[in-house]
């Protein structure tokens, strides 16, 4: 990756970042920690990866992306409106009554969402279905799935992934984001996924695992899924529930966060002013 490229990148991720931050704060509650677990993912598909027209939200030849894990929305609306698909003001309005950007996306509300997601597993079998339309239609086009650890409790996923790898569907990137915390605690305490990478494989996918917060490292995983052409493809992501602010990273209840007190309100404010130090440098 160039130089110039790898920077854009790094700073849509953290404008991404800032926004998830801010977003939240202003409404005063909200998934944070598996929202900041996607950010450098959300910087690479929109910054680089996927073909979309922002002016254009339904056009005929765009990849598509289904976030299964729909409760991490305000990743998602953070790229959407960092990429022009509707005003950044729009962030303000979380989960408001009559919002266009509610808790979990819906196709029906928000440009640039191709399909409701927020009921965990169902996403999967959506982006399936997507996928196999695409393949019917001879599309090149791409479908991005992305799912979370915790989703994968859900039987309905593993029964998508067989159909997957069954119908060689490599134009569905499976996504798993192994931030390793679920709603209730530590995946392995709740119900031990053991190795993704060995079950992926045992399934029938080419499997990468890259570091969750390696621009660079997904990237290149995805090249690598976009030139495998007889069988299903899937991208581990090692990540960090609460990734790229410290304070959140090490909070262990940060998959739902409440802004009620004065010590996460200096947090999460500090780490708004690295953000914005961090883009104004870079951006020069």
């Amino acid at each position: 990756m160039e130089k110039n490229t790898l920077n854009q990148l790094e700073i849509l991720a953290a404008k991404i970042r800032y926004d998830i931050l801010d977003m939240l704060q202003h409404r005063g509650y909200g998934h944070l920690g598996g929202s900041l677990s996607l950010v450098e993912l959300m910087s690479v598909l929109y910054g680089k990866q996927l073909q979309y027209d922002s002016k254009n939200p339904k056009w005929e030849n765009r990849d598509r992306v289904v976030l299964s894990k729909g409760h991490a929305g305000p990743v998602w609306y953070s790229a959407l409106a960092e990429s022009g698909f509707f005003d950044k003001e729009w962030l303000y309005t979380l989960n408001d009554g009559g919002t266009k950007l509610p808790s979990h996306p819906d196709r029906t509300k928000t440009p640039g969402v191709d399909m409701t997601t927020g009921s965990l597993g169902q996403g999967t079998s959506t982006a399936a279905g997507i996928a196999t339309a695409l393949k019917l239609r001879k599309s090149n086009n791409v479908v991005y799935l992305i799912v979370g650890d915790g989703e994968l409790n859900e039987g309905q996923c593993w029964e998508a992934f067989q159909y997957i790898a069954h119908y060689k569907l490599n134009n569905c990137i499976v996504i798993i984001d192994d931030n390793k915390r679920q709603l209730d605690g530590y995946t392995k305490d709740i119900i031990n996924p053991f190795d993704f990478v060995k079950k992926m494989e045992a399934f029938g996918f080419y499997t990468q695992k890259v570091k969750g917060n390696d621009i660079q490292a997904i990237d290149q995983a995805i090249e690598n899924a976009k030139n495998v052409k007889d069988k299903a493809v899937c991208i581990v992501l090692d990540t960090i529930k609460g990734q790229g602010v410290p304070y959140f990273e090490e909070m262990f209840s940060n998959h739902s966060v409440k802004f009620n007190n004065d010590q996460v309100n200096e947090a999460t404010n500090e780490a708004k002013q690295k953000l914005l130090a961090f883009i104004s440098k870079e951006a020069c």
